[in-house]
C-alpha cells in the first residue's frame, strides 16, 4: 500500500514517529492518531494512559465533523469517605505550585480504550493490530527518556513512586529514570496485546476489568458496573467564526471549547494590530480577555455546564456585546496530538491521565487516572459530583477551516491553561501572521484569579492585578500546543518546545 502524505505533531518524537509509521503504511489521519495515542501511553505515560480519558475531534475528507468524547464518567455509587484512599499532593512547577488529590478514591471511569476502538470502528482503515504495533515495540524494547519526560517524572514523583508496580517502571534502579536512560513497560505490552485480541470489551467487561476493580480493594468508588456501562459519546462539535475562518472545538458538557470561542468573539470585535505582539498593551488586553471570560463563565455558564443550551446562551451576540462593552471601558498533565493527511482528513486529540492516581493495577502496567481529585474538574468540591455523569473538561481539541478545508489542527495540555494557550496561538497565526512554529514558540501569559503569569519576552502591563509574576523561562505550566496545518499547499507543523514536542512529515510514497 502506498504511503499517505501527511503530518503529525505530538508531545514526544516517538509518539509522532508512531503516527508517521502508520501514515507511511498507508493509513489515514485517524489511524495515525490512534497509533500515536497508544505510543503516548508508553513514552508519555506520566501524562496519559489507557487508564485515562480524552477527546478526539475529527474532520473527514468528506466534510463530516465528529467529536468523540471518551472523557471520564463519574461512578454510579458513592461510599463513606472513611473507606476511601484520597489525599493531597503539592506539585512545584518551578514558578507556581498546585495541589492535586490522588489515591484510589480519585479514580473516574477511564475512557481511552473505548475511545480509540470507537474511532477505529468509525473512521479507521488499517487493522487495529497494526496500529498498536509501534506502542508494543516501545513498551517491550524500550524508549529513550528525553529531558521533558525526565522533568515530568521529577514533577510527578509522588504519584510515580507509589508502590512496587510504579517503581518498577519509573525507578527500576531505586531512583527515578533520568534523561538519556531507557524506559520500558513490558506489563503494559501484555495489556496492549490483550486489548488487540479482545477489543475494548476486555477492558470494560473482561478479565482485565475484573482485575482492575479487585486491585482497588474497596478503597475507591470505581466498580465493575461503572466499567461495563461506560459509553463513548459522539457529538457535533461546537462551531465558531474568527477572522473569516470556521472553528470547530469541544462542545458541552466540556467547557474549555465554549470559553475559548467566547474569548475569540470578544477579540473579533477588535483590531489587534493596535496591540503590538509582546508589548504591555498586548499583555493587558489578553489578561482582560481572560478575566472577562472567567467572569462570564461564573455569571452565565457554570450552572449549565452539562447543558448544550448553556454554551448557546454564553455565545449569544448580545451576551458577547455586553462583555465587549466592559472590555472597551477597561482597555497542566495532559498531552495532545494533531494529524492531517493529504486527503483532507484531520484529527485533533487531547488525552490525559490527570496527574495519575498513583495506583497501577498489579501486572497491567496501567496507572489509573485521578480525575475525581482535580479541583478544576470538581467545581462543587470533591466528592460532590453527581453520579453517572460525564465530567466537564477544559480540553479543547480544535480545527480551523477555510472554505471547508483544514488550515490548522491544534490543541494543548495544561489544565486551566489549555484554552488560553490555544487562544494565544490562534491569535499569533491569524492576527499577527506568524508561522505555526513561531506562533507556538512565542511567549505566553495566563490570568487566573487576579494573578497574571508571563513568560520571558512579554512586557508586564500596568493594571489592577493581585500579583504579576515574570517567569525566568518558558514552562509547561503555560500549556503544550502541538499543531499541524496546510498552508499554500505545504504541510507545516510544530510540537511545543515547552514540552519537547515534535512534528514529522510523511512524504508521498
Amino acid at each position: 500500500m502506498a504511503s499517505t502524505p501527511g503530518i503529525i505533531a505530538a508531545g514526544h518524537p516517538q509518539t509522532a514517529s508512531a503516527g508517521r509509521l502508520i501514515l507511511e503504511a498507508g493509513g489515514n489521519a485517524f489511524d495515525a492518531a490512534i497509533a500515536a495515542v497508544l505510543a503516548a501511553c508508553v513514552v508519555e505515560s506520566s501524562l496519559t494512559s489507557l487508564g485515562g480519558a480524552g477527546f478526539l475531534l475529527a474532520h473527514s475528507a468528506g466534510g463530516d465533523n465528529l467529536l468523540f468524547d471518551f472523557f471520564c464518567q463519574t461512578p454510579q455509587r458513592k461510599k463513606p469517605l472513611a473507606e476511601l484512599e484520597f489525599y493531597p499532593v503539592d506539585l512545584d512547577f518551578g514558578g507556581a505550585r498546585q495541589v492535586f488529590h490522588i489515591g484510589r478514591g480519585s479514580i473516574g471511569v477511564p475512557g481511552v480504550p473505548a475511545g480509540l476502538f470507537a474511532v477505529h470502528q468509525r473512521l479507521g482503515s488499517l487493522p487495529f493490530s497494526l496500529l498498536a504495533e509501534p506502542a508494543l515495540v516501545l513498551a517491550r524494547d524500550g524508549f529513550q527518556v528525553n529531558d521533558f519526560i525526565a522533568y515530568t517524572y521529577r514533577l510527578l514523583a509522588p504519584m510515580l513512586t507509589q508502590g512496587a508496580e510504579n517503581q518498577g517502571v519509573y525507578a527500576p534502579k531505586g531512583r527515578l529514570l533520568t534523561e538519556g536512560e531507557t524506559g520500558q513497560n513490558r506489563r503494559l505490552a501484555h495489556s496492549l496485546e490483550y486489548l488487540v485480541k479482545t477489543g475494548a470489551d476486555g477492558f470494560y467487561r473482561g478479565e482485565l476489568a475484573r482485575h482492575l476493580i479487585e486491585s482497588l480493594e474497596g478503597r475507591g468508588y470505581l466498580a465493575l458496573e461503572d466499567l461495563a456501562q461506560y459509553r463513548v459519546e459522539v457529538r457535533a462539535p461546537l462551531k465558531g467564526r474568527y477572522r473569516g475562518y470556521d472553528l470547530l472545538t469541544n462542545p458541552a458538557p466540556s467547557s474549555g471549547g465554549a470559553l475559548m470561542v467566547f474569548a475569540l468573539q470578544l477579540l473579533n470585535r477588535l483590531n489587534l494590530s493596535a496591540y503590538p505582539l509582546g508589548g504591555a498593551d498586548y499583555a493587558f488586553l489578553m489578561a482582560e480577555i481572560m478575566a472577562l471570560t472567567n467572569q462570564a463563565r461564573q455569571n452565565h455558564y457554570d450552572g449549565a455546564l452539562y447543558d448544550p443550551q448553556g454554551a448557546e446562551n454564553l455565545l449569544r451576540p448580545e451576551r458577547v456585546d455586553l462583555y465587549h462593552g466592559e472590555l472597551a471601558s477597561k482597555l497542566g498533565s495532559t498531552t495532545h496530538i494533531s494529524v492531517l493527511d493529504a486527503w483532507g482528513n484531520c484529527a485533533s486529540v487531547t488525552a490525559s491521565n490527570g496527574e495519575g492516581s498513583g495506583h497501577t493495577a498489579p501486572g497491567t502496567g496501567i496507572m489509573l487516572n485521578n480525575m475525581l481529585g482535580e479541583a478544576d474538574l470538581n467545581p462543587q468540591g470533591f466528592h460532590h459530583w453527581p453520579p453517572n455523569r460525564r465530567l466537564s473538561s477544559m480540553m479543547a481539541p480544535t480545527v480551523i477551516l477555510k472554505n471547508g478545508r483544514p488550515q490548522l489542527v491544534l490543541g494543548s495540555g495544561g489544565s486551566n491553561r489549555i484554552r488560553t494557550a490555544i487562544l494565544q496561538v490562534i491569535c499569533h497565526c491569524l492576527d499577527y501572521g506568524l508561522s505555526l512554529p513561531e506562533a507556538i514558540a512565542r511567549p505566553r501569559l495566563h490570568w487566573e484569579g487576579g494573578n497574571l503569569d508571563l513568560e520571558p519576552g512579554l512586557t508586564a502591563p500596568a493594571g489592577d492585578f493581585q500579583r504579576v509574576k515574570l517567569w525566568e523561562q518558558t514552562n509547561m505550566f503555560f500549556g503544550g500546543v502541538h499543531g499541524v496545518g496546510l498552508i499554500d499547499g505545504e504541510f507545516v507543523g510544530a510540537g511545543d518546545p515547552r514540552r519537547s514536542g515534535a512534528a514529522l512529515i510523511s512524504p508521498p510514497g
